[in-house]
């Protein structure tokens, strides 16, 4: 039934459970669930493409419970998921082709600046504020960046599509979560279907870490709503730290 061991598996259902409540909240649950399905013995193609199929789960459970609540209406961002589901395809069909390492260099970097941004911006609430560009710019512009590089790479794309709709669309934090989501499914789905075809899905315990993902994403989702930007600011600064903190050990470890 299962691809590894029974034990291993049970460690990347925890995984994925503390993964997708992370996730919901402020993104970066690839930050816990990759790294320890390369533990559990999967390749680097493997880790990925399971961890798509498993987050793809835990990203539609986040949307349907923000939909639920009345934060966001999906109906409206199905242009946006299209071109996210799009560009997440084409990240990962190249993942194969280009090098990663002057990415990985890079986004410590960036993942700095979010959590410092997200630290000592002052005024970040869970109102709405100045919308710097129009809906359909931001979605052929921001949008497939962040979606491509989701598709190609993966961690932290949750906390750029967040940083996205805080800084050019004018969202508020709460706001802003609720609309990312909908964004990292397309992009994660668009990329499973290419990883899918190409083999290296560790179906099993895919499907058992989907499990574990609703489960979190739903608990992560509910808290979320209930405490706003006083929970989603701390964490999301916790997570991209921590997430340049890991691709730093990667590179110079």
């Amino acid at each position: 039934m299962f691809e590894i061991a029974t034990h291993l598996v049970v460690l990347l259902v925890c995984a994925a459970f503390l993964a997708g409540f992370v996730d919901a909240i402020a993104g970066g649950g690839g930050l816990i669930t990759v790294p320890v399905l390369l533990l559990a013995g999967a390749s680097p193609i493997e880790a990925l493409a399971t961890n798509k199929l498993q987050g793809s789960f835990g990203a539609a459970t986040a949307v349907v419970s923000y939909a639920r609540a009345g934060h966001v209406k999906p109906l409206q961002q199905l242009g946006m998921a299209a071109v996210a589901g799009l560009a997440g395809a084409g990240g990962a069909m190249v993942a194969h082709l280009m090098p990663a390492d002057t990415l990985r260099i890079i986004m410590p970097v960036v993942l700095v600046a979010v959590a410092l941004f997200f630290a000592l911006k002052p005024g970040l609430t869970d109102a709405d504020r100045i919308q710097r560009i129009k809906p359909a710019v931001f979605a052929f512009t921001a949008v497939p960046m962040v979606a491509a590089y989701d598709g190609f790479f993966g961690p932290g794309a949750g906390s750029f599509y967040m940083l996205g709709f805080v800084l050019l669309a004018g969202f508020g934090v709460l706001k802003a979560t609720a609309h990312t989501k909908m964004l990292n499914f397309a992009s994660n789905f668009g990329s499973l279907l290419v990883f899918a075809a190409g083999g290296g899905i560790w179906w099993g315990v895919g499907l058992a870490m989907a499990a574990a993902q609703i489960a979190g994403a739903a608990l992560g989702a509910k808290l979320a709503m209930r405490i706003g930007a006083r929970l989603i600011k701390p964490l999301l600064v916790v997570t991209s730290t921590a997430l340049a903190l890991r691709l730093l050990w990667q590179v110079w470890g």
